[in-house]
């Protein structure tokens, strides 16, 4: 499908930065809305103008610099809704102990898994985890990301919890992407409060939650809903209180059971509820009614073998939008880079090329509530976009072992990547 989205538009008089020679897929409303010979103009952070080349006027009003695409594809920067990124320690020796046949939940509930990196994230410093966290935020930069969420999770205590969502604003400064920062105190019960969940839970409503909302360090709250986790009933008072102090609410939901947390999440509002294998119709129905994204998160799905794909057919049925993302975490989905999700979500999940990329794009900005702003390209979106040397978008799902990207382009000024 050829369209032309700003055809009717005026060209603008004031342009910073023109883009010409170029194929875009727009992705608005999740679709490639593919357009050929086309050109992209830019003023101040905000897309100005998509049209045919040939309509552009001449002279140029202001005479603004062209960067020439050279006939490459021009599609919106890639926004992974759902990472853990921050984070100390290694987890590789449980990944060896999973391929001799022991599961993720024996390796939790053994004391292993989570709270290995919860022992090795509350020992570091912030400028530990700062360094740490930045080398993985270049080589998402690298890889075309330009909007990320960051979850907290791996400090499972005020002090630390803080630690790490300071440590998300110092890479709010420092790199060019937009992050989101979702505070997840209640990712596990940790060790100290073993048998005592009900305690927990009410550390993370009492304390833990007031005191990130008065620092005004996140944007949006997240629990774990899982028989290794939180149950419903805790989850209600982890987002009731969320929501009472004015945080947008997401879920961890239906992974390894089914706890019926996605309806409940739904009910109540929540932007997303993510990964789902185990989603039941009911809860399917109740993200139809409410309009919340569902998030896929092929890569740990892929790292954990598991073997019950998420209700994608159902989702189809229903509209509910899928979002996918990388899950990044040093345990279940070690996956620096969206083109492998991309893949997997196709092959694993069954997606068409089209609704992976639209998962990485417009529909992962809707799960981040940032769809008046992020995930598409059209007038008045922010220029946030990236240049791929592909004969088609949907090389980006086909190719593996491979980064085709020409130029990243965030607020309408050119980033220099680091190789």
């Amino acid at each position: 499908m050829t369209i032309v989205p700003e055809n009717d538009t005026p060209f603008p008089e004031n342009v910073d930065r023109l883009f010409t020679d170029c194929r875009v897929a727009t992705m608005v409303s999740g679709r490639y809305n593919s357009m050929e010979n086309a050109a992209l103009a830019v003023a101040g952070d905000k897309i100005t103008w998509i049209g045919p080349k040939n309509a552009l006027p001449d002279p140029l009003p202001g005479n603004p610099p062209v960067t020439d695409c050279n006939n490459h594809w021009i599609l919106p920067g890639f926004v992974d809704c759902h990472t853990h990124l921050i984070w100390a320690g290694s987890r590789a020796k449980e990944f060896e102990i999973r391929l001799a046949g022991a599961s993720y939940a024996d390796i939790a509930t053994a004391g292993g898994g989570i709270f290995s990196t919860v022992k090795a994230t509350r020992a570091a410093d912030e400028d530990m985890l700062f360094n740490l966290a930045s080398r993985r935020m270049a080589h998402f930069l690298n890889q075309g990301i330009t909007t990320v969420e960051i979850k907290s999770g791996y400090g499972l205590d005020l002090k630390s919890e803080l630690k790490m969502l300071a440590v998300v604003g110092r890479l709010q400064q420092a790199f060019p992407p937009h992050i989101e920062a979702t505070f997840l105190g209640a990712h596990a019960v940790p060790l100290e409060f073993t048998g005592r969940s009900d305690d927990y839970v009410r550390q993370v409503v009492d304390v833990m939650l007031p005191e990130v909302k008065r620092q005004g360090i996140a944007t949006a709250v997240d629990v774990f809903c899982e028989t290794i986790a939180f149950s419903r009933a805790q989850t209600r008072q982890v987002f009731e209180k969320a929501k009472e102090l004015g945080f947008a609410v997401k879920l961890h939901a239906e992974q390894l059971s089914d706890s019926n947390g996605t309806a409940l999440a739904a009910e109540m509002g929540a932007l997303s509820c993510d990964h789902l294998e185990y989603l039941s119709e009911h809860g399917a129905k109740k993200m139809a009614d409410h309009g919340t994204v569902a998030v896929l998160l092929p890569g740990a799905f892929h790292y954990l073998k598991e073997t019950r794909v998420p209700p994608v057919e159902t989702f189809r049925q229903l509209a509910v939008p899928m979002a996918v993302a990388t899950d990044l975490n040093p345990g279940s989905s070690p996956v620096f880079s969206m083109l492998p999700v991309l893949n997997m979500a196709c092959l694993l999940f069954g997606l068409t090329c089209e609704q992976a990329l639209a998962g990485a794009t417009f529909h992962g900005a809707a799960a981040l509530g940032l769809a008046d702003r992020k995930g598409s390209l059209a007038r008045g979106k922010d220029a946030d976009f990236v240049i791929w040397d592909v004969d088609t978008p949907a090389d980006l799902c086909y190719f593996t072992g491979i980064t085709p990207l020409k130029q990243v382009v965030i607020g309408g000024k050119p980033i220099r990547l680091e190789n």
